[in-house]
């Protein structure tokens, strides 16, 4: 599949993602197509995961594509891995990602009440 992210796999955005707790990601691989899998499970995790916004914002600048097209291509990836996850391992691996990932899975961003 082409996409804005020319020259990247369409698991480009796997490897920039925050990390997972180990239980979800090895979970999330089994689910995924081996090379998308691969991807994920031989990444080391980042100490200081990005936010939604800022993971399309490194993506954007990475490829030199348009943030529009970026947070398209990125939304697109993630909900396919979204359909792929299910409906309750993706709610347990949003409660553990920062801020904007929510959307990027196309899922409305909740915010708990005070």
């Amino acid at each position: 599949m082409v996409t804005g992210l020319e020259g990247h796999c369409p698991t480009s955005e796997l490897r920039t993602a925050p990390s997972t707790p180990i239980r979800q990601r090895v979970e999330l691989a089994a689910r995924l197509p081996f090379e998308a899998a691969r991807v994920l499970t031989a990444q080391i995790p980042d100490l200081q995961p990005l936010t939604g916004w800022a993971l399309v914002n490194d993506l954007a600048d990475r490829t030199d594509a348009s943030l529009a097209t970026t947070r398209w291509d990125t939304g697109s990836v993630f909900a396919a891995v979204a359909a792929l996850a299910g409906p309750d391992l993706l709610t347990r691996i949003l409660r553990q990602l920062p801020s904007g990932f929510a959307l990027l899975f196309g899922r409305a961003e909740l915010n708990p009440a005070a």
